[in-house]
């Protein structure tokens, strides 16, 4: 696994850099491929925060604990990764890719009435990422695996930019564009 730690307002204890890369690699066992791990270990007011996020295969695993020291949030997060790869490389893309399939719970775009005054509106954050080619149901899984309520990626059948989204009722929904 590839290692990428990076420290905000703190600075790392001996034997901590040792100890998260000896726990994380213990999930090395799931991947095929050699996966990047990108750790951020900071700390919030008198506690610490770890935010790891595993590259692998196409998909993103991700948890986030804050705990009193670092190396308790680092067990935790271990355990919550490696909770959702097992739940989500059986139970849930199965169940994901049969609901799809089965089921069309996809939105076309003349169902939207939306329209809100955007004036007052602010971006304040922006994030990059690697678009890769993937089917809406793959999409849907990512998102879950992330814990997004959306998802961009690149539809593999039509070669373009698509949005995948949760809706209220529990369902998916499928952002084309259209030209």
């Amino acid at each position: 696994m590839k290692f990428n730690i990076i420290t905000r307002k703190i600075t790392l204890k001996d034997g901590v850099n040792n100890y998260i890369q000896s726990k994380l690699s213990k999930l090395d066992k799931f991947f095929k491929d050699e996966p990047e791990a990108r750790i951020v270990v900071g700390t919030v007011k008198d506690r610490e925060y770890v935010e790891a996020s595993i590259y692998a295969g196409g998909m993103i695993y991700r948890a986030e604990v804050t705990e009193v020291d670092a190396k308790t949030a680092i067990d935790e997060i271990v355990d919550l990764i490696e909770r959702q790869i097992r739940k989500n490389k059986t139970r849930l893309a199965k169940k994901i890719k049969r609901e799809a399939l089965n089921d069309n719970h996809l939105l076309s775009g003349d169902d939207y009435l939306g329209g809100e005054d955007t004036s007052e509106y602010r971006i304040v954050k922006t994030k990059r990422f690697q678009v890769k080619p993937m089917t809406p149901e793959e999409a849907v899984l990512q998102m879950r695996l992330l814990g997004h309520n959306f998802f961009v990626f690149k539809n593999v059948d039509t070669d373009e930019m698509n949005v995948v989204y949760e809706r209220r009722d529990g369902n998916y929904a499928l952002i084309e564009s259209v030209e």
